[in-house]
């Protein structure tokens, strides 16, 4: 069978998605599937570039290569599940947040622009047409499936699948440190942890790795720290290798990530793969799906207060927050989160 699975790119940008997209296309490999990963470049700014690329992509022939049939399409995100085929099988990591859940939001570009609405609705009107044509909808959380049956009334199955390298993470006698890994930017909320460090009683450093996606916003993240008087515990190490991020992960105190209402979030399994507890918010989404508040992890509402007061918690008792890693490991392999089981429900 040949397969091909469909996204954005950005380049010289890795994230998630990115992630994701290269491990499936390997993982259909692995089960003896021809698969090749097709992506179109995508900009939301200025806006009517996001219309030019979802033209681009319902304009994308892939039915057929060099005389032969692609038997199937897994697109992954936005505008990528807008091109036609006859067996297309979606599995959405997300749509266009700008017009549907951030809409009107401050993180919303889209809604500050003059013709903001009509793109929208455009977007909307394309989203359902593409969801109808296909063969069967999987979401990569029930954070997205709800989002999806919300906003425009399609039903999907939650679909979950391993972060990259799953099988490398270990453990290690913890360090007198908070590690929270992501792309810099507002959505994920390091501006909170900065906050809520300042707010502690007790002197908690935090190990921050990743990149701006704009480029200056770690210099921002500093700038705050340093009015704040932490930038000695707030740590920004840049972009890591997956093996300094393993390490990091195994002698961590504990895992951050409380970004807002995030679709899947690989970190909040990662840290359970590093049998590591991880703090998030009520409204962090994704991440929700697989804690259990006190006994995984510690969830709380989003504010510096709060986060304080979880980091406190596992900074004052680290035998605390070793039982909870030990369960956070535990309760990841009871949920057969597998590449087999991801391959076989796509292709069946």
């Amino acid at each position: 069978m040949k397969i091909i699975v469909l996204s954005v790119s950005a380049p010289f940008i890795m994230g998630g998605a990115e992630i994701h997209a290269d491990s499936l296309l390997k993982a259909l490999r692995k089960f003896g599937y021809e698969a090749e990963l097709v992506t179109i470049p995508f900009k939301s700014y200025p806006n009517q570039r996001i219309l030019d690329t979802m033209l681009m992509f319902r304009l994308l022939d892939i039915t057929e290569s060099c005389g032969q049939k692609i038997d199937l399409v897994i697109p992954l995100k936005f505008p990528a599940y807008l091109t036609p085929h006859p067996n297309k099988v979606l599995w959405l990591l997300h749509q266009h947040r700008d017009a549907y859940d951030l809409w009107g939001k401050p993180v919303c570009g889209l809604a500050q622009n003059p013709d903001g609405q009509q793109i929208r609705d455009t977007i909307i009107n394309a989203d359902n047409r593409a969801f109808a044509e296909c063969k069967k909808i999987y979401a990569n959380s029930q954070n997205v499936a709800n989002r999806l049956k919300y906003y425009n009334n399609v039903d999907s199955i939650p679909l979950y699948h391993p972060p990259q390298n799953a099988e490398k993470f270990y453990s290690k006698s913890a360090q007198r440190y908070f590690f929270f890994p992501s792309r810099l930017t507002k959505i994920k909320r390091q501006e909170l942890i900065l906050e809520a460090m300042a707010k502690t009683h007790y002197p908690v450093k935090v190990v921050f790795a990743g990149a701006a996606d704009d480029g200056k916003y770690d210099r921002d993240l500093q700038i705050l720290a340093e009015k704040l008087g932490i930038e000695d515990r707030a740590i920004f190490v840049g972009r890591i290798s997956e093996e300094e991020k393993l390490t990091y992960y195994s002698e961590c105190l504990g895992v951050i990530y409380p970004p807002f209402d995030e679709d899947y979030g690989y970190i909040t399994l990662e840290g359970m793969l590093s049998s590591k507890p991880i703090i998030s918010c009520l409204d962090s989404g994704g991440p929700l799906e697989f804690l259990v508040n006190q006994e995984t992890g510690i969830i709380v509402d989003s504010t510096p207060d709060a986060i304080a007061s979880a980091m406190d918690q596992l900074w004052d008792n680290p035998k605390q927050s070793m039982i909870m890693g030990k369960n956070a490991r535990s309760h990841y392999e009871s949920m057969n989160i597998s590449w087999m089981n991801v391959i076989e429900k796509l292709t069946s």
